[in-house]
């Protein structure tokens, strides 16, 4: 009985040795890209669910993304207006019509669909962020927000301005 508690104690030790030596997250994929985009410039192409931050010289970095859901997509040239490290989400009112129940604010934390970090757009109803829901990513699922996989977020966030133009394509 003791040999068999202790088989069960160092498979789990290994199994928790091999998540803590894990490799690091994948950063984003550089790419060939339209060079007639200026470097520092974000391209979000919503039909191919991708992200590029334009690195410049012919290249951009690619990101997975998710887009707005059917009836929720949207095209155009806009900014970053404003970064926000573990922001708070007050859920706008086209969510709120559809989910009467949320709270008005939802802290920083594994609750809140934003993830860790948020770049507002100048326009202010939309946002490039992180997420809960990991499972989203490549899909049309958002009400008009950019989602991204939390460490591709957190590395956009650290390579990008206010400022920054982003431009958003079909």
């Amino acid at each position: 009985m003791r040999i068999s508690h202790l088989r069960k104690v160092l498979a789990g030790a290994v199994l928790l040795a091999a998540f803590a030596f894990a490799p690091a997250a994948v950063a984003g994929e550089t790419v060939a890209f339209d060079s007639s985009y200026a470097a520092g410039t974000i391209v979000i192409k919503t039909g191919e669910r991708k992200l590029y931050y334009v690195t410049g010289q012919g290249q951009a970095i690619r990101y997975p993304i998710a887009v707005g859901m059917p009836g929720r997509e949207w095209t155009g040239t806009n900014t970053v207006a404003r970064k926000e490290v573990n922001p708070t989400w007050q859920p706008p009112a086209a969510v709120r019509a559809d989910k009467p129940g949320l709270p008005s604010l939802i802290p920083p934390g594994p609750s809140n669909p934003l993830g860790p970090r948020a770049m507002v757009l100048a326009w202010g109803e939309y946002a490039i962020h992180g997420t809960n829901k990991r499972s989203s990513i490549g899909t049309r699922a958002s009400y008009g927000c950019i989602r991204m996989y939390n460490e591709h977020v957190v590395e956009l966030f650290d390579r990008v301005s206010v400022g920054t133009p982003v431009v958003v394509l079909r």
